[in-house]
């Protein structure tokens, strides 16, 4: 095994350069680059198909799912492309490697039921105990249901970006692609409440803010803001105060219970995909089983010959 880690940071910085990879992409792309890197016998400009190949057969003996086997052949793919067009490999191996089969899996969605129970326990906490934290997590739940941003998209918010009667919010998604998302009533009404705990929280004696955050969701980490994880555990412990498994609730969970709720009551596909920041309608078409129930609902209500 040759250490090829120059070639797999050159691609990285392509990525970074040309595409606008995101952080959490590049780490992805990396693991997987040098998980192949160390299975292959041979340097990474020298290796071919039959290697890329024995690799993939090294995955399946561990047990890899199919999801995560076919994200791998991707990075490689991607890799051998960038080395062959910029003319530091003189062929692609991984032109004929073909993806295993798989069936997409419907993500897990919570009813509108559970999310109600959700809002009203972290709303009930709130005003039972009314803390900058409680009325935070109130507002991240808000808004997490009520715009399907990506939780990193929304623990960076901005806070110039904004107020408390905004009713449209300017994101910053994959790629720097930008998107305009409505901001409901509820979360406009959580949001200035934890607002004015929040400014309440960092003044000084005299009434003035003694280190103010450029973030709506500040924290002391090195990040200055919430992170993915501590949000992850948050609705986790919501979860259990509201009597739903822990296991049905997760950041990720509630941006598909945004989107599968939506599309129930009526919304169009292209709608939801620009609202989610999809660049492509593929990627929300995992959503299309909801289209088919309700075409199905409707043909059984409103065709003559369907029956009553």
């Amino acid at each position: 095994m040759a250490n090829d880690s120059h070639l797999i940071e050159q691609f990285l910085e392509m990525l970074v350069a040309e595409k606008g990879r995101a952080i959490n992409s590049l780490l992805a792309y990396r693991r997987d680059l040098m998980d192949f890197m160390d299975h292959c016998p041979v340097a990474l400009i020298d290796a071919n198909a039959e290697h890329i190949r024995s690799w993939l057969h090294t995955l399946s003996k561990r047990g890899m799912a199919a999801s995560t086997t076919a994200r791998r052949i991707s990075a490689v793919r991607q890799f051998y492309l960038f080395l062959f067009r910029d003319g530091i490999k003189s062929d692609n191996p991984a032109t004929n490697i073909e993806s295993p089969r798989r069936g997409r899996p419907l993500p897990q969605v919570l009813s509108e039921t559970e999310v109600d129970m959700l809002l009203a326990t972290a709303k009930d906490m709130a005003e039972e105990n009314p803390t900058v934290k409680n009325y935070r997590l109130l507002t991240l739940l808000e808004m997490l249901y009520a715009t399907g941003m990506r939780i990193s998209e929304l623990v960076s918010l901005p806070r110039r970006t904004i107020t408390a009667d905004s009713a449209m919010l300017l994101i910053k998604g994959k790629g720097g692609r930008e998107r305009m998302v409505p901001l409901g009533g509820e979360a406009r009404m959580a949001l200035s409440t934890y607002f004015q705990y929040l400014d309440s929280s960092v003044k000084n004696d005299k009434g003035q803010t003694k280190h103010p955050s450029p973030f709506v969701f500040p924290s002391g980490g090195k990040e200055g803001h919430l992170t993915r994880r501590r949000v992850g555990q948050m609705l986790k412990e919501l979860a259990l105060a509201a009597g739903i498994s822990p296991a049905k609730l997760s950041p990720h969970k509630m941006r598909h219970a945004f989107a599968t709720h939506l599309l129930s009551h009526g919304a169009d596909l292209r709608a939801v995909q620009q609202l989610l920041g999809h660049a492509d309608i593929s990627t929300t078409q995992i959503y299309t089983h909801v289209l088919e129930e309700r075409m199905k609902a409707l043909v059984q209500q409103a065709h003559p010959l369907s029956d009553k």
